[in-house]
């Protein structure tokens, strides 16, 4: 996917958090140790680095939610993490995101932090996030 694609999809994805720009992505994309798996349904971005791998952003698109994808996704994310010398991976998710929080504890994340204010708004008091945190050597 080219950075327009997935700022594209993006946007059909978030509001709160803002979405990201393609010019936010194609940096992402020329960080070293960023990946991302996935396709025009959906897609994670990650990062690894010093034993540890962050999801950055899961993005899927709303007439693909609910089939299975984002834990496909995710999967991918720790195995390729994995390969990274990863042994530990960690994401924020925002407090109010029920669906995402739900997948993340059920591939074995575990809540380790509390971000206040983490997730910056335009135009209404910025979100708090959860961190979120899984021993890479458990499956999912």
């Amino acid at each position: 996917m080219t950075p327009d694609d997935m700022a594209a999809l993006h946007a059909r994805c978030f509001t709160a958090p803002p979405p990201w720009s393609a010019q936010a992505f194609a940096s992402l994309q020329d960080t070293p140790g960023s990946f991302t798996l996935g396709d025009a349904r959906g897609f994670v971005v990650g990062r690894a680095l010093a034993g540890e791998a962050e999801v950055l952003t899961l993005a899927i698109a709303p007439e693909y939610r609910r089939q299975g994808l984002a834990r496909a996704v995710m999967e991918g994310f720790h195995e390729t993490a994995r390969g990274t010398g990863a042994e530990f991976a960690f994401l924020e998710v925002a407090q109010g995101n029920i669906a995402a929080t739900q997948l993340y504890l059920s591939l074995g994340y575990t809540q380790v932090g509390q971000r206040r204010g983490y997730f910056k708004m335009p135009d209404r008091p910025a979100l708090d996030a959860l961190v979120l945190r899984k021993p890479l050597s458990q499956p999912g």
